[in-house]
């Protein structure tokens, strides 16, 4: 389809935006160069002639956009505009990787080879996924802008996901959390990283994020009052000290507000912190940077009084994505605590850009030892020289080192070593060598002795001891959190692998005797369903390696044997009409159900449902389907499951989307529910409490678990409730009981 006289006119004007921002950024400061990136953008134009992307508008406006976002948004420079205008030639047309070498250079061919394979990592079959993204990564260790392209590609796509169906919404907006998201936040680009989690929010839950939009405006005039109230005084003394600066206020993004709306369980109105106070200020050559910064924060602080407990200083030692600036919480005005952030133009434009900024200023103003992103770098290529026998195993750890706040730990002779925040000493024995990890059975910590499970903090000094008898164990792999520990104690995993599956084999035909099971291929599939294992080696090297402990072989065993079908709440898929059969009329008078959840379909051979443990979806709930491509059976999640962005990110097609699975109501049926709550104790309460649960409600608990201290009681319930309006009466019940101060549903995500 030939381009219209508008689309040539609107491709002229891309073209134009992007000249000026070239300029502007002086990306081409010679003849030479502008002929370099204006033949990469007629190349681009030819070879995606007469293409229109989903949204209508011509191909190539997509290549010219990332490339704007490269040299605007990133400060890439004229390489890089290149390869984002070629990027997706030799993947869509008929121009190979020969014709940009020869066109342009080795390097561009290199770049444009690297993001050619990166498109593949989300495309390809899930076997094949983290083989193609080891690749890409191997051109990442050699040149990250490959990626930082990548990642402005995906931005863009987000940008217009509005075009997209939505199942292919809930696949990229899963993507770009499960692996962009971090990827940004490692490579510093803040301003992206933001901006990306806002826009899954908007596609994925598009009522929540259009409501706490709505309530950021809707207070932002009170809001603007108070901050030019809190930053007047700080003005007038920075302004006495004759500081070259610029003030400003940013608003939390909404997706960092729905977060913690969802992780504290607390309403729009008691997020407190909405905003933070940034002071950017240019800074003289004398005294340091840091001095300076000290400076400001002693003016501010000579104003409002700080939290003690809410120093950040990442101006001494910065985060391991390049971020340096001081943090401190004051207290404001009406008793309001106000977060006031330091940073000089420098450390502010390295905080937004990222990247380019940080290779930019480094060697000006940067010590010549390994800073944070050389090292993160440095760990990739380790990654990649070690790799574990699960190539989604690989990916999986290799998100590990992606997106963890940092802490900083020192050896004994006090070199300081970065960490993600929650590491242990056996993450900190790995980092210093794979050996000392390998045989770590405990530590020195700040000279007291603790096991290698201990969680360290930052300024801790920390002295591994060792012992050449001790050696990996499988349930260490749930106590560490860095990738570089995960893959070291998985390689040696592997080595015993043979052993582990001999092993595993025999412990589950003895077990099975304890029930006169005889192993089969039929116990077998289920076992593999069970436990997510792809064939029965890997069951019996998980069982032998103590990662699967068949603690629940019992109810497993028990299930299709013990199994009823039920009519009650319903999971309903859709279907056409020559697929539409009569409902099976079959009553069961149980009031509990068990982890599987049959339909009408699987009732006439269809799909049958289980209810996913992770998240305990129960009847109201927002819920998506994953098919499982082994069993057939359909793991119904909440929508907001952690799990399931990762399911969809790396099964994509597995998914069944929230409006082709609903609830139907028919008989009712108990689901589990986990309730937390705490209060002031006194005597009676618990009897309150479960005269409530089960006389008044007539629900059936599972489980209960009190703890009572120092006059105040905390504990959690699980319940079997029929959905989700029966358990929220239940709840607004509870909080009347005297001595109630919270009660929540655990949302286990």
């Amino acid at each position: 389809m030939e381009y219209t006289q508008a689309d040539e006119l609107l491709i002229a004007q891309k073209w134009e935006e992007l000249e000026d921002a070239c300029r502007k950024a002086k990306v081409c400061r010679r003849d030479d160069d502008w002929q370099f990136v204006r033949r990469a953008f007629f190349l681009a134009k030819e070879a995606h002639k007469g293409v229109r992307r989903r949204s209508g508008e011509p191909y190539v406006i997509h290549p010219i956009e990332v490339a704007l976002i490269a040299v605007r948004e990133i400060g890439l420079g004229k390489k890089s505009v290149v390869a984002a205008l070629l990027h997706d030639v030799v993947e869509d047309t008929e121009y190979t990787l020969e014709d940009i070498e020869r066109i342009f250079s080795p390097k561009i061919a290199s770049m444009v080879d690297g993001l050619t394979k990166m498109s593949g990592v989300f495309n390809a079959d899930s076997s094949e996924q983290a083989e193609y993204f080891r690749k890409v990564l191997l051109t990442l260790s050699d040149d990250v802008r490959v990626i930082i392209i990548k990642i402005a590609d995906r931005l863009h796509n987000m940008r217009t996901l509005g075009a997209m169906p939505h199942n292919k919404q809930i696949k990229i907006t899963s993507e770009t959390i499960y692996l962009f998201v971090p990827l940004a936040y490692r490579l510093g680009l803040h301003a992206i990283k933001s901006e990306l989690e806002d826009l899954c929010m908007k596609y994925r839950f598009p009522e929540e994020y259009e409501d706490i939009k709505r309530k950021i405006d809707d207070t932002e005039t009170e809001r603007q009052a108070f901050i030019e109230r809190f930053m007047a005084p700080i003005r007038q003394v920075l302004d006495r000290n004759k500081f070259q600066y610029e003030m400003t206020a940013r608003v939390k993004s909404v997706y960092s507000i729905w977060n913690k709306m969802r992780r504290k369980n607390i309403p729009f109105e008691e997020v407190y912190d909405l905003f933070a106070i940034r002071i950017v200020f240019k800074a003289l050559p004398f005294p340091s940077e840091k001095t300076q910064c000290w400076q400001i924060y002693s003016c501010v602080t000579d104003i409002y009084t700080p939290h003690p407990g809410r120093l950040r200083d990442w101006v001494s030692i910065p985060k391991s994505n390049g971020y340096e600036a001081l943090h401190s919480t004051v207290m404001g005005p009406d008793g309001i605590w106000v977060e006031v952030q330091v940073r000089t133009e420098r450390m502010d434009d390295i905080a937004e850009r990222g990247f380019a900024a940080h290779w930019k200023y480094k060697h000006a103003s940067m010590s010549q030892e390994e800073d944070g992103l050389e090292s993160w770098l440095r760990k990739v290529r380790e990654a990649l020289s070690s790799p574990t026998e699960s190539a989604l195993e690989f990916l999986d750890n290799f998100k590990l080192s992606l997106y963890k706040r940092d802490i900083v730990v020192f050896t004994p002779k006090g070199k300081p070593i970065t960490l993600p925040y929650g590491a242990t000493v056996l993450d900190f024995a790995y980092e210093i060598h794979t050996n000392i990890g390998n045989h770590a059975i405990g530590a020195k910590i700040n000279h007291r002795i603790m096991p290698v499970t201990t969680k360290l903090n930052s300024g801790d000094q920390v002295e591994v001891i060792t012992a050449e008898n001790v050696h990996p164990k499988s349930g260490q792999l749930e106590v560490v959190i860095t990738s570089k520990a995960r893959q070291a104690i998985q390689d040696y995993l592997k080595s015993e692998r043979e052993d582990n599956i001999e092993h595993g084999m025999r412990h589950l035909e003895e077990s099975l005797a304890e029930y006169n099971v005889t192993l089969n291929g039929r116990v077998l599939r289920k076992l593999m369903t069970a436990y997510e294992c792809r064939n029965k080696d890997e069951l019996y090297s998980k069982i032998g390696a103590g990662i699967i402990t068949l603690d629940n072989l019992e109810s497993l065993l028990k299930e299709n044997s013990s199994r009823k079908v039920l009519k009650f709440w319903k999971l309903l898929i859709p279907r056409t009409k020559s697929e539409e059969t009569e409902d099976i009329d079959l009553e069961d008078e149980a009031t509990t159900l068990d982890d599987t959840v049959q339909n009408e379909d699987s009732a006439a051979g269809g799909p049958e449902f289980v209810m996913a443990e992770c998240c305990e979806p129960i009847p109201g709930d927002r819920v998506v389907g994953y098919r499982d491509p082994h069993s057939g059976r359909i793991i119904v999640h909440k929508s907001t499951c952690d799990k399931l962005i990762k399911l969809a990110a790396q099964f994509g097609n597995n998914i069944i989307k929230e409006d082709d699975i609903k609830w139907s109501q028919q008989k009712a049926v108990s689901y589990l529910a986990s309730v937390e709550l705490y209060g002031i104790d006194r005597a009676g309460i618990i009897l309150d409490l479960t005269r409530l649960i089960t006389s008044d409600f007539s629900i059936n608990m599972r489980a209960i678990s009190v703890q009572s201290h120092d006059g105040i009681f905390e504990g959690t319930i699980s319940i079997y409730v029929q959905d989700i309006d029966s358990l929220n009466a239940l709840l607004d019940n509870i909080r009347k009981i005297k001595g109630i101060e919270s009660v929540k549903r655990l949302l286990n995500t």
